[in-house]
């Protein structure tokens, strides 16, 4: 694979450095931009691909909906990110009904673009301080666990992929592969 250019949104969470270490770890150049940084500035950079890190709440999402709207490019949302993709199309998110961050297993409904190979379960380190608890219409629901419905769903056209959990930590299995899932696309794209 070659090295793709990878933009890390910081929507302000406590992981998003160690996205971009990760994505840069896995050989990609990478740079980190502020969510409210201009469209046309993080089009200039000519990525490959984004992720939207995750973040406390959605009112520090900043343009994260107009770029998951916008931007024509294959997009990974994790996190605050995946809630960010599912409101920009009409899905429904609220407060989890379990908090703080744990370990959950995660049943993968369709090993889709980006859970290739993770089937049937994953165990993963997440937050459900807020969840998706709609898809947005057309929306393919990827992956569920007994904590929440809806962990991974994907656009129904779009390479835009949302996940609940943190792939960019260690105490998730096959973090890294999703990551290496998502350059494929970017690649192909």
């Amino acid at each position: 694979m070659r090295e793709l250019k990878i933009l890390v949104i910081n929507n302000y969470g406590q992981f998003c450095h160690l996205i971009h270490r990760t994505v840069r770890d896995l050989d990609m150049e990478t740079k980190i931009f502020p969510n409210t940084t201009p469209i046309e500035v993080l089009l200039a950079e000519e990525p490959d691909g984004l992720i939207l890190s995750g973040g406390p709440d959605m009112e520090r999402a900043g343009l994260g909906f107009d770029y998951v709207k916008q931007i024509d490019r294959p997009i990974l949302g994790i996190c605050l990110g995946h809630q960010a993709i599912a409101l920009a199309y009409g899905g429904e998110t609220r407060v989890g009904q379990k908090g703080g961050y744990a370990a959950i297993d995660v049943e993968i409904l369709e090993e889709d673009d980006i859970l290739k190979g993770m089937a049937p379960k994953i165990s993963v380190w997440a937050s459900h301080a807020d969840e998706v608890v709609t898809l947005p219409e057309g929306f393919i629901h990827l992956a569920r666990s007994d904590v929440c419905e809806i962990e991974a769903m994907r656009h129904p056209t779009k390479p835009i992929y949302g996940v609940q959990w943190h792939p960019e930590v260690s105490h998730t299995e096959k973090g890294e592969e999703l990551f290496m899932n998502f350059f494929e696309v970017c690649e192909q794209y």
